[in-house]
């Protein structure tokens, strides 16, 4: 292949996944503080621990299309240099809804339960993303 550098392309796989990972762990810190919000609300919380909760949800949604994004870009870069993987997570609604037309134990729980689901989610794509990038850093 004309013009074919393997050690630029690994450079810019490893750079990509740093920032996928980078990403990821912003996400997972921010779902990190919904579930404690998630936490105070099956306790008793309010209106006002409802709405605090459901803002870290949306910062972390947003977060985790930001995370998407980059392990789409890591994966293209991955390829570039002939490793192929299936990285992704799944940015679907928290039950947002639910939650605020039925605010009780059992939304409360159910919208726990998919903060809970989105950070093993995110939790696993670091641990890949930490592993490949130890694979490339060793060429």
């Amino acid at each position: 292949m004309e013009g074919y550098n393997l050690q630029k392309e690994m450079s810019e796989a490893i750079q990509a996944g740093e920032n996928a990972l980078c990403s990821l762990r912003t996400a997972r810190e921010e779902l990190q503080k919904a579930g404690n919000w998630g936490i105070v609300d099956l306790f008793g919380g309010g209106f006002i621990t409802n709405l605090i909760k459901h803002s870290k949800m949306d910062n972390a949604s947003h977060l985790m299309e930001n995370a998407k994004y980059d392990l789409k870009k890591f994966q293209k870069e991955l390829r570039d240099v002939t490793i192929n993987t299936d990285l992704s997570i799944d940015c679907g609604g928290f039950l947002t809804f639910a939650d605020f037309f039925w605010d009780g134990v059992v939304a409360d729980w159910l919208v726990q339960s998919k903060i809970n689901d989105a950070k093993c989610q995110v939790d696993d794509a670091i641990a890949q993303v930490e592993q490949i990038l130890r694979r490339l850093k060793q060429y």
